[in-house]
């Protein structure tokens, strides 16, 4: 399964960095996925780092201006050329599903992108990032269409645990 991971850009908080651990520590114990991110900076670097560290695949897509920074050996990179918008595309478009750790105006584009595109995407909520309104504003749907799935969850072990649960039938 191929997840992507919509995620803060500039340095999140502690608190915000213990979330994204909690997380992947808890989609290690469910089974080894494909994680790709927008980059590695901000809170996707924390996400990169510990999905390495478990031995998950990982993917970042990166968009044109930040060809230098330097990503893990063992990070799979593709250079898009793109601004941050156009690249925003090929993560929603890639990911069997969109994970949101919290962020802001471009997490929150990947998220109306990956349900326009039909797919579920899972929210964490009370990260302190504008995402968070989300929840507020489209409690069940983001519009009456209903192309994808919404959920909202404000702790990282239940929402992986529910992703476990419905993708591969197993209680983590």
């Amino acid at each position: 399964m191929q997840i992507a991971i919509a995620a803060l850009g500039t340095e999140p908080k502690d608190e915000l960095k213990e979330k994204a651990r909690r997380f992947v520590s808890t989609m290690t114990r469910c089974n080894r996925q494909v994680f790709i991110l927008g980059g590695y900076w901000g809170l996707m670097a924390v996400v990169v780092d510990e999905a390495v560290r478990d031995g998950h695949k990982v993917v970042t897509i990166i968009p044109e201006g930040a060809e230098h920074v330097i990503t893990p050996s063992e990070v799979i990179r593709i250079d898009t050329g793109c601004d941050p918008r156009c690249r925003s595309v090929f993560i929603a478009r890639s990911g069997d599903i969109l994970v949101s750790l919290g962020g802001e105006t471009g997490t929150m584009t990947e998220i109306m992108m990956a349900y326009a595109m039909g797919k579920s995407v899972y929210v964490l909520t009370g990260t302190g990032q504008n995402t968070d309104r989300l929840a507020q504003a489209f409690p069940d749907r983001l519009d009456e269409r209903g192309f994808g799935e919404i959920h909202y969850f404000d702790d990282p072990e239940l929402m992986a645990r529910e992703i476990c649960k419905k993708y591969y039938g197993k209680d983590v």
